[in-house]
This record gives C-alpha cells, sequence and structure tokens, in this order.
C-alpha cells in the first residue's frame, strides 16, 4: 500500500472509531435521559408533559408564541374552546 494509501486508511479508520465511540455515548446518554423520565415518572410527574416542556424550551421565544398561537386558533375553531 502505498503511503498516501496508508494516511487515507488510517484517517478513514480514525473517523469510523471516532463515530462508533460517539454512538455509544449518544446511547449512554439516551439511556440516562430514559432514567430520569422514570425517575420523574415515579415521583408523580406526568412524563408526556415533561417531553412537552422540554420541547418547547428548545424553541426561539417568538417560534413558541407562534405556534401557541396558531393551536389556539385552531382549537377556537374546532369548538375546543370557548374564544376569549
Amino acid at each position: 500500500m502505498s503511503e498516501s494509501g496508508g494516511t487515507a486508511h488510517n484517517q478513514l479508520q480514525s473517523i469510523v472509531q471516532r463515530i462508533e465511540r460517539l454512538e455509544e455515548e449518544k446511547k449512554a446518554l439516551a439511556d440516562d435521559i430514559r432514567d430520569v423520565y422514570a425517575e420523574a415518572k415515579a415521583v408523580g410527574f406526568d412524563v408526556k408533559a415533561l417531553r412537552t416542556v422540554v420541547k418547547l424550551r428548545k424553541q426561539d421565544a417568538a417560534e413558541r408564541q407562534e405556534h401557541e398561537a396558531i393551536l389556539a386558533t385552531y382549537m377556537v375553531a374546532l369548538g375546543m374552546v370557548v374564544d376569549e
């Protein structure tokens, strides 16, 4: 194998190993998150509501307000809430 081929091989191997390590870390983090949700459920919190709160906190405030306004409009149109 030529020197450049060896270098490319080493780079590829390094990249694959880094990806594999990160995938393992991602799985460990996902397991930790699952455990925290299980803990929250065990002490009486609603996990579905917690997931929604976490999702909403990730959004930009303006984006969240726009989404909430559209949702409220749809709910009023469907008779799910009374227009205030």
